[in-house]
């Protein structure tokens, strides 16, 4: 069902009637099979045929007499599920949500809920909207840091098990955001630029604020990115650590039996004269040589610090 506002000191519940007469800049939330009918009665010049429902990007068209577009809003708590899709036609008198899911009706309810304006204005509203499509995001970029915390820890303590997934799907989160605020930081100098006039230019501040606000939130993302490739470098350290280590221990054990296969070759000769073959303690004498050659190695690398 369609909902209709007008924008006054808040955001006022109204009909379709009250905002054709274009007193005060109207809102509009329709779904996509409702759209066919509004731009005519909202007298929007939209020169074209706009395929909302396979909107996946974020991204505004400057046509004849409207602006059209959409926003692709990733999910929070399932960054690679499935993402939520308003799209948006707008012009000088208002602008017209199109969306199914109820994305964009949570946010006009936030909206109307908690905003009210001394200089209401189309402006204004716009500038509230796209605060609400990034006011948790700090929120979520906690999260993350403690997340990479932990994989650090678990990297220094061994428990290695599945780290490496587990930073796969961090850089693949962090990299979806990053593409989330790279389009709408392209939306809305879209907006800054005003080619069609529909905006006053003294409120154009508004959307220069919310760019720089997205660029600020991009620099954080990519300090994100660049943390998670230190988590993938100490991961790879601490697995080259641990393959030197066993590297380190097959050597010292290759070491310390090299002069007892010496000895082995040596008498596995068998030659007819050799003077050990016919001693009484020859054989006890031999195992008490490796014995002590084993013992001998193990402290001497002990004493070096080699493991």
């Amino acid at each position: 069902m369609a909902l209709f506002f007008l924008i006054q000191d808040t955001l006022v519940s109204a009909t379709q009637k009250e905002c054709c007469q274009h007193k005060y800049p109207y809102v509009a939330l329709v779904t996509a099979e409702e759209f066919n009918t509004i731009p005519g009665v909202f007298d929007m010049g939209i020169d074209m045929n706009p395929d909302f429902e396979h909107q996946d990007v974020t991204k505004i068209e400057v046509n004849y007499d409207s602006l059209t577009g959409a926003f692709r809003l990733f999910n929070r708590n399932d960054i690679f599920g499935p993402p939520g899709r308003v799209a948006f036609a707008l012009d000088e008198k208002g602008i017209a949500f199109i969306n199914d899911d109820g994305t964009a009706e949570a946010i006009i309810a936030q909206i109307a809920a908690s905003r009210k304006w001394r200089a209401p204005s189309l402006e204004r509203f716009l500038y509230d909207f796209l605060e609400q499509i990034v006011s948790e995001d700090l929120k979520l970029f906690e999260e993350y840091d403690k997340r990479m915390d932990e994989l650090e820890d678990r990297i220094l303590t061994g428990d290695t098990d599945k780290i490496l997934r587990e930073v796969t799907d961090l850089r693949g989160e962090i990299l979806e955001i990053h593409t989330h605020y790279e389009q709408l930081l392209d939306l809305s100098q879209e907006l800054q630029e005003n080619e069609n006039g529909f905006f006053r230019p003294e409120n154009l501040r508004y959307f220069d604020m919310y760019t720089n606000r997205i660029m600020r939130l991009r620099d954080l993302v990519k300090s994100l990115r660049e943390r998670v490739i230190q988590v993938r470098e100490l991961y790879d350290t601490q697995l080259e650590i641990k393959q030197n280590k066993i590297s380190t221990l097959l050597t010292i054990v290759a070491t310390i039996f090299m002069p007892l296969t010496l000895i082995a070759g040596w008498y596995g000769m068998n030659f007819r004269y050799m003077p050990e073959l016919n001693s009484l303690y020859g054989y006890p004498v031999i195992i008490g040589i490796s014995v002590a050659i084993v013992f001998g190695s193990i402290l001497f690398f002990k004493k070096k610090k080699w493991f």
